[in-house]
């Protein structure tokens, strides 16, 4: 059987979720929910992990975990070991609680904390489990929304400090993030991940494979590292990007068209996934200013976060690149 690829580090973030074996539910009483929370905090205090969000579902749960020592592996199995010893022995049951291993995503925090929070706090109420996130006891949200006090273990400051200095309106601006996206349809962050494990931009990417993974490129047990490949030539990119835009790679390098989208969506690409400076792009696409390349990546990436259709188009260059 392939194994799940782990990558720890002092300082990693990672999204962790598991499920029930077979789709059964895991939490079928609200002491089985406030157990599972005991474990939770019982593992900060014996592995020094911090957790930043959290949601349990009737058949899953969700972490947000961070990890100030390589030890996530550790931390997860002590908690799914001892809830899962907790669950039998209260049903007189044998055998496996949670369907095989579980799956921890390696997060870009400074990226996507944010959007993972407001997804995996959104849970319910994507269920229709409850209109309302604050309605919701089993989930970090009601504690960022300033609805109840917060258990000592749960780590709050971090992703609150991303919405202002000041706690209260830090708590107010986090509340309008959440809930005015409730009746929405908001961008799934989990869409980004690449190779099966890492949610991040691709210098992050790129970083995680030349750190962690380059030596292990070969290992046929772990098909994830067969998605991952070095940085993408410029060359690459514009040719994807003529690709799904329908047109010719000359009309992408050249300098002067007004209105030319598809450089643009090429600058940016480029900007993101190639690590070449903004100097060199510039001299790459006709001789531009490293500012004017900065300039077209800030146009389209502001352009991203709100044309959904745009962003689709991206991901797919994304993927083709990727070759995911």
């Amino acid at each position: 059987m392939a194994r799940p690829l782990r990558i720890e580090f002092s300082g990693a973030f990672y999204h962790v979720m598991n499920r029930g074996i077979t789709g059964i539910n895991i939490f079928r009483s609200e002491r089985d929910r406030e157990k599972f929370l005991e474990y939770v905090g019982k593992a900060v205090g014996r592995y020094d992990i911090k957790v930043h969000t959290y949601c349990l579902m009737n058949t899953h749960y969700h972490l947000l975990i961070e990890t100030p020592h390589p030890n996530l592996g550790q931390a997860i199995q002590w908690i799914n070991a001892a809830y899962s010893m907790y669950f039998n022995k209260k049903r007189k049951r044998a055998g496996h609680l949670f369907q095989g291993r579980y799956k921890a995503v390696l997060v870009n925090a400074d990226e996507y904390l944010q959007q993972l929070s407001r997804y995996i706090h959104l849970n319910p109420v994507r269920a229709k489990i409850v209109g309302h996130c604050k309605d919701y006891p089993w989930s970090s949200y009601p504690v960022f929304g300033g609805y109840v006090e917060p258990p000592e273990w749960l780590e709050i400051d971090w992703l609150l400090s991303l919405f202002g200095k000041d706690g209260g309106r830090a708590k107010r601006r986090y509340r309008d993030f959440i809930e005015s996206a409730q009746k929405e349809e908001i961008v799934n962050p989990f869409d980004d991940i690449i190779g099966g494990f890492v949610l991040g931009r691709a210098d992050f990417v790129a970083w995680v494979q030349k750190t962690f993974l380059d030596k292990n490129l070969n290992d046929k047990e772990v098909p994830q590292l067969k998605k991952l490949k070095s940085r993408p030539r410029p060359d690459d990119l514009v040719q994807a990007v003529a690709d799904e835009f329908g047109c010719g790679r000359e009309a992408i390098l050249q300098k002067g068209k007004k209105r030319n989208f598809a450089r643009d969506v090429a600058i940016y690409l480029c900007r993101e996934m190639t690590g070449e400076t903004g100097a060199a792009l510039g001299g790459y696409f006709g001789g531009i200013s490293g500012a004017g390349i900065a300039i077209r990546h800030s146009q389209i990436a502001k352009q991203i976060e709100t044309d959904r259709m745009l962003k689709e188009r991206v991901d797919q260059i994304k993927k083709k690149i990727f070759n995911i």
